[in-house]
């Protein structure tokens, strides 16, 4: 190894992160845009600038901190997100921007200068918690989402994007994507139980599903529970309870990589003894095959026609996201392979099954990711785990990886 991480620093930069917007159990919650969200960003880009780095916020409020190689070419750009859901765990993005500045750090300490730039980067509402789409920053910097939409969508208290960015400080002027990478590199934790159950120390990350988000309002007749006849019934809760079971029929009809999921909904006038006239809710679907995704969604489309013609039901559908299954760059994809097998850890080659922002920095560059195990897969929850020396592993190929490429012409 021509450097070696400092698994104490990195450590000890996760935990201080993790006290910003500190919740009960151990977690985090740092909503986009949030105060917490701010306090989290100042802290980072503190670091960002005691290390030396050149930080330029951009008008999504991605940020970007660049170490100068010897000479002018796109950098190796690393990085991930720092925004957390309502109950976040310590590692979820977190992990991947602050090894890119362990990286940093190590190299300042060792005098070592690259031939190409390496940036740093984090990268604005990752997780879609409080705004949609998710990825919004990285979208933006790609160019597959306008700065003027983007500025638009607004959280449910109808708060935007655009004023929320202004108030906490990170409405930048540098244009998104105006640093345009070599490659990109996103370390991440795995937010699933695979590598935890095999005992495998990396994860090689092939592809990321594709994403299908739709919200559907229900319209029907409230009315009263003990004497309206189930026959003369227009209950907008019992489309939202057929679609439920469906979805989870159909994703195990299609078995392979398609999941589904129904895990928000809203009934009104929500009371134990009124038939509903109102449902939201929405439908989660994700399948590695674009194709597949496709049948799914119209499968849920019919199944949710069907149902609203025989209740008599209106149905109003709403796409919130979007986004094709993704291939990564395959070079990178064996060069990731190499360096962990280089260090004798174990290695299996895999997709995600959660979004990231490497999936969107797949349309401008060459990308790739690195899992590492999530201890008993959990995610987006304050019990999220992984180990020390499986998260010193991940840094320390992707350190050797970063090395490699930046000496690339």
């Amino acid at each position: 190894m021509v450097a070696e991480i400092d698994g104490g620093s990195l450590l000890k930069a996760l935990d201080e992160l993790a006290q910003v917007g500190a919740i009960e159990g151990g977690g985090c919650a740092r909503l986009a845009l949030s105060d917490e969200d701010k306090a989290g960003r100042d802290l980072v880009v503190g670091w960002m600038k005691a290390l030396g780095l050149a930080v330029r916020i951009d008008g999504i409020g991605n940020v970007v901190g660049l170490r100068p190689g010897r000479e002018n070419l796109p950098p190796i750009m690393t990085g991930s997100h720092i925004d957390t859901v309502r109950t976040g765990g310590r590692y979820d993005g977190n992990y991947g921007v602050l090894a890119g500045l362990e990286i940093v750090r190590v190299l300042n300490a060792a005098n070592i200068v690259t031939r190409r730039p390496i940036a740093v980067a984090f990268f604005t509402n990752e997780e879609g918690a409080r705004f949609q789409p998710d990825m919004m920053g990285s979208l933006v910097y790609a160019g597959g989402l306008g700065l003027n939409e983007a500025y638009a969508a607004a959280d449910k208290d109808g708060v935007a994007v655009g004023d929320e960015l202004r108030r906490i400080g990170y409405l930048g002027n540098v244009q998104p994507g105006a640093i345009r990478p070599h490659v990109f590199l996103e370390l991440h934790i795995e937010q699933g139980p695979i590598l935890d159950e095999e005992k495998v120390r990396i994860g090689v990350v092939e592809s990321v599903q594709g994403i299908s988000w739709t919200e559907y309002t229900v319209t029907g007749v409230s009315n009263h529970a003990g004497t309206t006849p189930m026959r003369l019934r227009r209950d907008a809760g019992y489309l939202a309870a057929s679609v439920n079971l469906f979805v989870r029929k159909l994703a195990l009809d299609m078995g392979g990589h398609q999941v589904a999921t129904m895990g928000s909904l809203s009934l009104k006038p929500n009371l134990i003894n009124v038939v509903p006239n109102r449902a939201i809710f929405a439908v989660d679907l994700r399948n590695t095959d674009e194709a597949k995704l496709k049948e799914a969604e119209a499968r849920v489309a019919t199944h949710v026609a069907q149902v609203a013609q025989s209740e008599r039901l209106e149905v109003e559908a709403k796409v919130l996201v979007r986004f094709e299954p993704v291939i990564f760059d395959a070079r990178l994809v064996n060069r990731v392979e190499h360096h962990a097998r280089a260090l004798s850890f174990s290695t299996r080659r895999m997709p995600s099954g959660a979004g990231h922002d490497a999936q969107m920095m797949q349309r401008l560059c060459p990308t790739a990711m690195i899992f590492v195990p999530s201890v008993a897969g959990l995610s987006h929850n304050v019990r999220e785990h992984t180990e020390p020396s499986d998260l010193i592993a991940g840094a320390q190929v992707l350190m050797n990886l970063v090395l490699e490429l930046a000496e690339e012409g």
